[in-house]
């Protein structure tokens, strides 16, 4: 067990105490979240309405980000973590009394939205930048392992507690549950040690005003291909992981006449294979050369994004989804700990806030793209005796539902392409011969 000079649990103890507060909480905000989205859906039975939460969700986090990096890697790590983590409680309380008096309107949730919005432009990278100052950098991708179960873990029974709950304690003992999470979280973080990270001659060289540091991560990574290659591997990867996201659930109701059932059945297959790959990766430690992890991982996802979208039913769908989120964890964990092991710590707020930002760029264009391309394009020609459904019979069938899975087809054979593509890219192939480590760089008193 480590220990910092004031006794304060720190190194990997300390990780796992704050691991085992986030995933408490983040498990209760999601039973609340999964609550919340019944109480809107049924009091206006409208999808737009619930689309409008993750608009002003996303949204103030986009605008946000560039500043909460650079207040990040200016302020107290731990402090930001506990102001993130604090805001969002407020945020849950203030609904949990509206609740409780029975005043609870739909633009509440949209106000709270924004706020937990606001509130992960901060915990992010805060989180991330203090595991590198807390972990050895050979345990990183063991660390990102297992913060990659705080991310699926929750989706696998959340939702079946929060169903089991409600009749018995309703969507007020719900919030209440999450607002105690809340509270276990922000006292973790308070018992374990987290290192401010040391000034490094990059980090003395990045400061200015406000605005200069904000647009520095972006400086940053484009100044460096191979940093740019890999953020771009991701750009374009989410942007048809997106598509496909935004389809899935319409084409197995679709293609099953809405059996609800069979839909659950799939995405609970997905968040298990989610918490399988997350611990295969924190008990493996991932390939020793990161970037393998990264273009294998979305390689292997399109092939299983690419099965999503074959003919045959629940059997095919069960095989994409496991195949497609057993390897996620890997992806995810093998770039963020190569970012981490590169990027001097006193930097990483700024720049893992740009890069997250890059990376979630395509989130408001995806399903724009998807909706746009399966209702006017591919279905209309997938229902009807076209030369486009009469060439693709063979591999995703005909009628409802079989134009979404021509394009989750091809959005998968297009994922393949993205993550091979990188081994033909020196830039993306040898970043981590290229990139070196932030060690060599002489620390400042």
């Amino acid at each position: 067990m480590q220990t910092s000079s004031n006794h304060k649990p720190s190194g990997m103890f300390g990780f796992v105490i704050i691991w085992l507060g986030q995933i408490v909480s983040v498990l209760a905000s999601s039973m609340s979240q999964f609550a919340l989205t019944i109480f809107v859906f049924e009091k206006t039975e409208s999808a737009t309405a619930l689309g409008l939460m993750q608009v002003f969700f996303i949204t103030p986090f986009l605008l946000i980000s560039p500043i909460a990096g650079v207040m990040v890697d200016r302020y107290n790590r731990k402090m930001m973590m506990m102001v993130s983590d604090l805001g969002a409680g407020l945020a849950t309380v203030l609904i949990l009394i509206f609740q409780y008096f029975g005043i609870l309107e739909i633009w509440h949730l949209y106000v709270a939205s924004v706020i937990y919005g606001l509130g992960n432009a901060f915990q992010w990278p805060a989180y991330s930048a203090a595991i590198s100052t807390m972990i050895p950098k050979e345990q990183l991708t063991r660390a990102n392992g297992l913060m990659g179960l705080v991310e699926v873990g929750p989706g696998v029974i959340a939702p079946l507690l929060a169903g089991a709950l409600i009749p018995l304690i309703g969507i007020t003992g719900i919030l209440t549950i999450d607002v105690v999470t809340f509270l276990l979280a922000i006292g973790a973080l308070l018992i374990v040690y987290i290192p401010q990270s040391l000034q490094t001659v990059e980090g003395r060289d990045a400061q200015g005003s406000l605005w200069q540091e904000a647009a520095f991560g972006f400086k940053y990574i484009f100044a460096r291909p191979s940093l740019l290659g890999l953020q771009l591997i991701f750009f374009v990867g989410n942007l048809f992981s997106g598509i496909v996201f935004t389809l899935l659930p319409a084409m197995i109701l679709l293609r099953t006449g809405n059996n609800e059932l069979i839909f659950g059945t799939v995405q609970s297959a997905g968040a298990m294979a989610g918490v399988a790959g997350g611990l295969l990766v924190s008990a493996w430690g991932g390939f020793k050369r990161r970037v393998h992890g990264v273009l294998i991982g979305w390689a292997v996802s399109g092939v299983g994004v690419a099965i999503l979208g074959l003919k045959g039913g629940v059997p095919i769908w069960l095989v994409g989804v496991v195949v497609l989120a057993l390897v996620i964890p890997l992806m995810n964990s093998s770039n963020q700990s190569l970012w981490q092991s590169k990027i001097a710590p006193d930097l990483q707020g700024r720049v893992f806030s740009a890069r997250r930002l890059i990376a979630w760029f395509t989130n408001p264009i995806s399903p724009i793209l998807a909706g746009t391309l399966a209702d006017y394009v591919l279905e209309p020609q997938m229902r009807a005796s076209t030369a486009l459904s009469r060439t693709f019979d063979f591999l995703v069938g005909t009628g409802p539902g079989a134009g979404m899975s021509l394009l989750i087809f091809f959005c998968g054979f297009v994922t393949i392409f993205i993550g091979l593509s990188g081994y033909f890219i020196p830039a993306i192939r040898d970043a981590e011969a290229l990139l070196p480590d932030y060690e060599p760089l002489p620390p400042l008193a």
